[in-house]
This record gives C-alpha cells, structure tokens and sequence, in this order.
C-alpha cells in the first residue's frame, strides 16, 4: 500500500506533467491559429496554466508566496486579455 506522501509526490508530478503539456498544446495553438481570436484565447489559456504552475510550484515547495503572486498575474491576465480583445474589435482600447 502507498503511503501518503508516496501518492502526493506522485500527484504532484502528474499535475505538473499535466499543466506542461497543456500548456504546450496552448503554445502550438498561439502560433498556428487561423485567426486573431484563436490566438488571444490562446494567450488567455497560457495564462491560466501559468498560474496552474506557480500554485503547484508553491503547493510542492510548501510557501504561500506564490500563491499571492498567483493572484497578482490572474488580476493582470484577465485585465490584460480584456484589453487585447478590445484593440482587436475596436480598434482602441479607451473609449
């Protein structure tokens, strides 16, 4: 039988493999995208998988450091995406 901390290692690797790859497929995404909002949903979700990686980074070493900085580009990815989108269609970001 396993031990506890045995499965939580082994978790923790599947979960980093996980965002890794997922984070690869956004990138391929980004760079083969037929049109512009392909690309900024792209951009969107390589932004959420990095903070997937920064909260696992800090659930493995044990910190609450990252989880903060987490917070900080989540706040930065959405307004930053909310931008870009706005440029596209609008032309100009403030009205």
């Amino acid at each position: 039988m396993m031990l506890a901390s045995e499965f939580l290692s082994w978790a923790m690797t599947l979960a980093f493999a996980a965002v890794a790859i997922s984070q690869l497929l956004a990138l391929v995404r980004l760079v083969i995208g037929p049109n512009t909002g392909d690309r900024i949903l792209a951009l969107d979700t390589m932004v959420v998988n990095a903070i997937g990686l920064i909260v696992l980074v800090g659930m493995s070493q044990g910190t609450r450091l990252y989880f903060e900085a987490a917070l900080i580009i989540a706040m930065l990815g959405f307004v930053s995406t909310v931008a870009y989108a706005r440029f596209v269609l609008r032309g100009d970001i403030i009205e």
